[in-house]
């Protein structure tokens, strides 16, 4: 567990799925250019009043009531709009089959967990569209034809229920991983009911570890006892509506009646409450508190003989860093800032009984430390290794490190180069691990690497969902307004023309030092490159590809080299005649929503659509909605006087201009998005309706902020965009 990260796969805005579109190139210039600025020059834009088109922001605070009758009135009526036009349109139905199918094949890879020589897999497919929690032994799964015992099936569950239940994931107990915690949200939130669960007896157990709906963490510390975060009742959760109190609660006692190991400050972001099992078995307890996305304090619990908790103890560690897993004695820390001679990026180990001695740390040895040019992706323990995915210029490669009681060796393994390595399951009680390699055009391969001794064996992979062998990827740098250059992928058909009219998908994201890295999709290949389509992936500041310090370029008042890489890659584009602003689309997803936004405001010269999903671009308020407060450590704070300044020039929704020439974009949202607020896309639909300027909108009601619940809505927004990209950049609308 990194307890640094508080949990940050739940808390981050996720990246959405880099979905696919679908259109081919036309032979000449389409009615778009003749409307469309084709100068590269960047318009003015100037900052909007609060009051625009005679609608100031209190006009429109309705739209943040997430089940308010006004605003589920506006959300319909723009749904209704939208979707007669697209649905309408014949290459719906033939997107939605073929999405449909690729997303319920049984050919998909079973991506798995190692437990107690068994894996463990959660499965979706025409007849699991919730999907089951299914199980078998490795030999069976590395077999041509796998037997798998079900453990839950979800479908069942919800009927059985009578609820819309989201499966969210599961906490076991190790070794013998027979009890668990099942998270179950309600059709996709983020809140969750977590309740315990006998693997062995396959039911819930009854009186069991139950918690009401809630955002938070819950960890095992043996079979009688947890650790917990999460709302227990008025002045328990933070300003960002994470838990700010941790819990030690024993079998049999109410949630009230649980012992509160400590709490944080209503303004941090949260407090959470964890468990750090040691190689040897031992399970100590640890609670990170999150002063804000970035900074955070890392305490230590002692347990005595009698099982009551000891005197809390702080690590003395840098607040920018992640405390990782233990391997041999040494517990793993990657820096986001320098610390005691080594360099943000670095990753360090010191020897965890040092630090329970006394509170101190007396030694720190370097494992990896990259250069200008390279990054840590992310590593995994095994019982004999510790892996470790490195990129260099967003490419990667696995590399396996051991500790040999004074130092640590690495030794690079062999897998598919130019595209991505991903460590996947590792367990530190087994040798047996999983790789998976892949890129634009090389379908996703599972490898298993025992790192004992050195075998390694194809487990499964994915078929070649379309015809690659006419296709090339390639590598380009563009160069940022301030000399930066900016590595870009573009996936295309050999033979493609530079003549400017390709239709072309500009993808990216920008923010919370998350990579971007080559991927093979199956929609994105069939639907889009098969059909004479260009894909771009931008790889842009704000995300981790160089490591923190290339994140970190981006953070706050900062935040405009972002948009100037962004726009960048654009202009490259055209300039390489790849393609034209009126064949020029983008897309991003939750930060890329926002970023997709300040495109629209900022050039809309530059590009003819944008697909702005479940997004930020209320930049004066996004610190009052859900979870908004928790991002200030990368945004800056609304209230403050040069941050909030900044943060007014930029934010979509103040910058809309009723004279402005705009795509007519797509705002996707989810209803249930309890992490990025729905209001954020109503609001700047709702703008633009009182400037007169088109656009398209589709709310779904269930999904979460992943926008989809289950595999037929997926299947449907893929849909969507397509259709919506087929008409701007194809057809020329």
């Amino acid at each position: 567990m990194t307890f640094n990260k508080f949990s940050k796969t739940a808390l981050l805005l996720g990246t959405a799925a880099l979905l696919a579109a679908c259109s081919q190139a036309t032979d000449g210039p389409s009615k778009a250019d003749a409307t469309k600025s084709q100068s590269m020059e960047k318009r003015p834009y100037k900052m909007m009043s609060y009051e625009t088109a005679g609608q100031t922001d209190a006009d429109h605070l309705y739209l943040e009531e997430v089940l308010g009758d006004k605003a589920l009135g506006e959300v319909k009526d723009w749904n209704k709009r939208s979707l007669d036009v697209l649905k309408a349109d014949p290459r719906y139905q033939t997107f939605y089959k073929d999405a449909l199918a690729i997303l319920q094949s049984k050919d998909k890879i079973p991506y798995v967990s190692y437990r107690n020589g068994e894996v463990h897999n959660f499965w979706q497919d025409e007849t699991h569209v919730r999907g089951v929690w299914r199980k078998s032994t490795l030999d069976s799964y590395l077999s041509d034809e796998t037997v798998w015992e079900t453990v839950i099936d979800f479908d069942k569950l919800a009927e059985d229920e009578g609820k819309n239940w989201v499966y969210k994931g599961n906490t076991c107990l190790a070794p013998s991983y027979e009890m668990c915690i099942v998270n179950l949200s309600d059709g996709g939130k983020d809140a969750v009911v977590r309740r315990e669960f006998n693997t062995r007896t396959k039911t819930f157990v009854e009186d069991g570890f139950i918690t009401p709906e809630s955002k938070g963490t819950i960890s095992w510390v043996d079979e009688e006892t947890v650790v917990v975060g999460i709302d227990f009742g008025e002045g328990t959760m933070t300003d960002s509506g994470y838990p700010s109190q941790a819990r030690l609660w024993k079998r049999g006692q109410t949630l009230s009646d649980a012992a509160i190991l400590g709490q944080g400050e209503q303004t941090d972001v949260g407090y959470w409450g964890g468990t750090f099992e040691l190689s040897d078995g031992r399970r100590e307890i640890v609670v990170s508190r999150s002063v804000d996305f970035y900074n955070s304090e890392v305490f230590h619990f002692p347990r005595n003989a009698d099982g009551s908790v000891g005197q809390m103890r702080k690590f003395p560690i840098p607040m920018k860093s992640n405390l990782g897993s233990e391997f041999k004695g040494q517990v793993l820390l990657s820096l986001n800032e320098d610390w005691r001679g080594y360099k943000s990026g670095d990753l360090v180990s010191f020897a965890f009984d040092d630090f329970n001695e006394d509170g101190e740390i007396k030694d720190v040895h370097l494992v990896y430390s990259p250069d200008e040019k390279s990054s840590l992706n992310g590593y995994g323990a095994t019982k004999s290794k510790v892996l470790l995915s490195i990129s260099r210029d967003v490419k990667s490669a696995a590399h396996a490190f051991d500790w040999d009681g004074k130092k640590w060796t690495s030794k690079k393994l062999d897998f598919p180069a130019n595209g991505t390595v991903n460590i996947g399951a590792t367990n530190d009680k087994e040798d047996v691990a999983f790789i998976n390699s892949e890129s634009f055009l090389s379908p996703d391969t599972l490898w298993t690497y025992n790192t004992e001794t050195g075998d390694k064996a194809k487990a499964k992979s994915l078929p070649d969902w379309f015809d690659a062998s006419n296709m090339v990827s390639e590598q380009f740098f563009a160069t940022s307004a301030d000399g930066t250059k900016v590595p870009y992928f573009v996936v295309r058909a050999k033979n493609t023309k530079m003549d400017g009219t390709n239709p072309t998908l500009l993808y990216g994201y920008g923010g919370f030092e998350i990579s971007l890295n080559p991927s093979y999709s199956a929609t994105r290949g069939k639907l889009w490159l098969e059909n004479g389509g260009v894909y771009v992936l931008a790889n842009i500041r704000g995300g981790g590809e160089y490591g923190p310090n290339w994140h970190q370029a981006g953070l706050k008042t900062e935040r405009q080299r972002i948009y100037d890489d962004f726009i960048a890659v654009a202009e490259d584009l055209v300039a390489k005649d790849i393609t034209s602003p009126a064949h020029l689309g983008i897309e991003g997803g939750s930060n890329g929503g926002l970023l997709t936004g300040v495109m629209t405001t900022q050039r809309p010269d530059l590009f003819n659509a944008a697909i702005i999903a479940v997004p930020l671009l209320d930049m004066q308020r996004f610190h009052k909605l859900l979870a908004g407060a928790s991002w200030m450590g990368e945004y800056g704070d609304p209230d403050d006087a040069v941050e909030g300044k900044f943060l007014r020039s930029i934010s979509p929704y103040h910058n809309l201009d009723p004279q402005g020439d705009y795509p007519e974009v797509f705002l996707i949202t989810s209803t249930k998005d309890d992490r990025v607020h729905p209001g954020h896309a109503r609001k700047f639909a709702k703008r633009m309706e009182d400037q007169g300027h088109d656009f398209y909108y589709y709310e779904n009601i269930d999904g979460g902020h992943s926008a989809a619940a289950n595999l037929k809505e997926t299947a449907n927004r893929l849909a969507l965009q397509h259709v919506y990209l087929m008409k701007k950049l194809k057809d020329g609308e």
